[in-house]
């Protein structure tokens, strides 16, 4: 399988250029996938450059160790999650790196494979789980959660309005059997919708099957876990680059990397800095880089990413 059927990487060029990936360089991915990204870094931090590669999907380890099998020891590549980057580094005595980058959508494999139950449009059990091997599955949070906690994270994490609608057809439901697969949830909210909001470009099951997939993974706590940490780990002039694919991690990326851009966060008319908290990176993405055209035709899931970049100082 090459990396193009398991997962085309996006924006390469841009994610390289952004890295300003130097020979010798120490640089991590924090999200393996097939290993394309990986693949360019390494090829530009030729001869004696290092990636740490990480990913908690066993299936993108497998596909990744061969894509960069050429490399040799060049890479190091583990199962882990990008939260704990820091403890990573730390294992491998790696006070500093010069270059982190993070790419946040779900894979083109994890969607094409039914099993991994992160499609609507693939009929398979409710599971959701990056690494599915551990944690509780979609399944779990659907049959289990109270009413107002699944409105909230239906609406929180898939920015859907329908969420209330939506959280009361499914307690309905699990409420004369357990809602077992994609299709059935995916038929749930569909149902539960006026007709208006089921003729809309996007499938109407989409924003749901977001929110549930981030609550499952805890995703947006981990983006914030490792930006903080991530700053840190980066030696000057190193670079943190991010791919997002829903306002929500973006928000979260532009809001962070600008808090540390600015440093303090006192507030305004306090006459002496009270925080003690110190600038630590520059943000050279003021807006966001997008793809081409062309690479958006070639590539449609590519259409709603943003990359930002920012240099530790």
């Amino acid at each position: 399988m090459t990396d193009d059927q398991f997962h085309k990487p996006v924006m390469v060029r841009e994610v390289v250029d952004s890295l300003c990936c130097k020979r010798g360089g120490i640089y991590l991915d924090g999200t393996l996938g097939g290993g394309g990204h990986a693949y360019e870094i390494l090829k530009k931090i030729s001869p004696d450059g290092i990636l740490i590669g990480i990913d908690i999907d066993d299936d993108a380890l497998l596909e990744s160790e061969k894509r960069l099998k050429p490399f040799g020891n060049r890479k190091i590549l583990m199962k882990a999650n990008y939260a704990d980057m820091s403890n990573i580094l730390a294992d491998l005595n790696i006070s500093k790196v010069d270059g982190i980058f993070l790419d946040l959508g779900v894979s083109s494999h994890q969607l094409k494979t039914a099993e991994r139950g992160f499609s609507f449009s693939l009929a398979a059990p409710l599971d959701m789980r990056m690494d599915h091997s551990r944690g509780k599955s979609a399944y779990d949070l659907i049959n289990t959660l109270p009413d107002k906690e699944l409105e909230r994270i239906i609406r929180d994490y898939g920015e859907e309005i329908m969420a209330g609608r939506i959280a009361k057809a499914i307690s309905a439901r699990r409420k004369r059997s357990p809602i077992k697969t994609t299709a059935e949830l995916a038929a749930i909210v569909v149902e539960s919708l006026p007709p208006a909001f089921r003729r809309k470009r996007i499938h109407p099951a989409t924003k749901t099957f977001q929110a549930m997939r981030i609550a499952v993974n805890n995703e947006l706590l981990n983006l914030t876990r490792a930006i903080n940490s991530g700053i840190d780990m980066l030696g000057r002039e190193g670079r943190f680059s991010i791919i997002s694919f829903h306002s929500l991690e973006d928000r979260i990326v532009k809001n962070f990397f600008r808090s540390w851009e600015k440093g303090c966060i006192c507030p305004p008319d306090l006459p002496v800095c009270s925080c003690r908290r110190k600038t630590k990176v520059k943000v050279l993405t003021r807006k966001p880089v997008i793809p081409g055209e062309a690479e958006i035709v070639s590539n449609p899931r590519a259409r709603s990413a943003k990359l930002r970049t920012a240099e530790r100082i």
